[in-house]
C-alpha cells in the first residue's frame, strides 16, 4: 500500500527506504514529548508504525508523522515535526491532512493524536476534543507526561466545533 503525494516541489512518502533516521533522532531528541527517548526506542518506534516523511526534490527529509494504526478501526498519530528551517510554509497541516485523507481511503473511520500547542491547526482538518473523555483510561509511564498546565489552547476550554 505504498503512498505518494506531490505539491510544490514537495513529496509525502511513506517508503521506510526514504526516512533520514539521523535527522529524526535528532527531531525527537528536540521535541518536547519525546527528549528523554532513546535511539533504540526510536528505532523500534519507527519500525513497528507507519511512517511518513516529506521530502524535497533532492531527497532532503523535511517532516514527518508516524501512526499507530491497525489499518482498520484505529490511527493514533504523533510525532508530528516539520524541521525548523521549513515551518511556517503548512507543511506539517499538509503532511497530517493527507495522511489522514490516505488512511480514510482504507477504511479507518477513527483518528487520534495529542498535542500541547498546535490545536487550532488540528482542527482546521476536523480533531476535536474527545466527544467523551471519560470513556477514556490511560497508563502513562512518560517522564515528559503533560499536566493540563502545559497545554496552550487556542480556544477556551471545553468548548467543541459544531
Amino acid at each position: 500500500m505504498a503512498f505518494e503525494l506531490r505539491r510544490d516541489g514537495l513529496t509525502i512518502s511513506d517508503d521506510p527506504a526514504r526516512l533520514d533516521i539521523g535527522r529524526i533522532r535528532a527531531w525527537l531528541a528536540e521535541s518536547y514529548w519525546a527528549g528523554d527517548r532513546s535511539a533504540e526506542a526510536i528505532d523500534r518506534s519507527i519500525a513497528n508504525s507507519r511512517v511518513y516523511g516529506v521530502y524535497t526534490a533532492a531527497s532532503e527529509q523535511v517532516a514527518l508523522t508516524r501512526v499507530t494504526t491497525d489499518l482498520a478501526s484505529f490511527a493514533w498519530l504523533g510525532d508530528v515535526v516539520v524541521d525548523e528551517a521549513w515551518r511556517g510554509r503548512g507543511i506539517g497541516r499538509w503532511l497530517v491532512g493527507a495522511v489522514v485523507e490516505h488512511l480514510k481511503g482504507v477504511g479507518v473511520p477513527r483518528f487520534v493524536l495529542t498535542t500541547r500547542d498546535a490545536h487550532g491547526v488540528y482542527s482546521e482538518l476536523g480533531f476535536d476534543a474527545l466527544r467523551v473523555p471519560e470513556t477514556w483510561m490511560e497508563i502513562d509511564l512518560r517522564a515528559t507526561r503533560p499536566n493540563a498546565a502545559d497545554v496552550k489552547l487556542d480556544r477556551p476550554r471545553g468548548t467543541m466545533r459544531a
